[in-house]
């Protein structure tokens, strides 16, 4: 009979991997791996979110503590990235800004006016109308007084007369061009 290194050589490779040693050496490498793995992790994570370099030592120093440390880190580590806090305030300072452009201006001067002003304080321009009863700021659209619950009498203005009124108070575009086109004086007119 002929006798193959070959196959000696795998017997022995399997005897060797059905041994307890080999199986508890290959379990205690893993857990290792495992462990190790999990410090990293809580390192990083603790970078991620903690902005103080010792808080971070130390909480790596507990992650080392065996399966235990990375249980407890879990229940106390902030909720939020520190790239998540940054964008949250920059998002709200954009919002606070947007919002303090969006107060009141007056719109032919550009002025800060008030609510609850009639008039522009700089142009003159007539803002809103008072109410007859209290003498308080009227929006247009409204038909009834939000103060002292009197009608409004609705104006007896022609929409197209106010809004060529409006569109008169527009500054002019680039090159002298209106926004609303001007009617051209006629010779017949004349």
């Amino acid at each position: 009979m002929i006798d193959l290194q070959l196959f000696s050589s795998v017997t022995s490779f399997h005897d060797l991997s059905h041994s307890t040693a080999f199986a508890r050496n290959v379990a205690v490498f893993l857990a290792i791996v495992f462990w190790l793995g999990l410090a990293y992790w809580v390192n990083r994570d603790a970078r991620r979110r903690v902005g103080d370099p010792i808080l971070v030592f130390f909480t790596t120093l507990l992650s080392l503590v065996p399966y235990i440390g990375p249980v407890v880190y879990l229940p106390f580590r902030p909720s939020e990235t520190l790239d998540a806090v940054r964008s949250r305030r920059i998002e709200l300072r954009a919002l606070e800004q947007q919002l303090a452009r969006a107060q009141l201006a007056c719109p032919v001067c550009r002025s800060w006016i008030e609510p609850d002003y009639l008039a522009c304080p700089v142009c003159a321009t007539m803002l809103r109308q008072a109410c007859a009863r209290c003498n308080a700021p009227l929006e247009p659209r409204w038909r009834m007084c939000p103060f002292c619950a009197s009608q409004i009498e609705p104006s007896e203005l022609d929409l197209d007369a106010a809004l060529m009124a409006k569109a008169k108070t527009l500054a002019l575009v680039n090159d002298g061009i209106p926004l609303v086109p001007q009617a051209e004086p006629r010779a017949a007119d004349a």
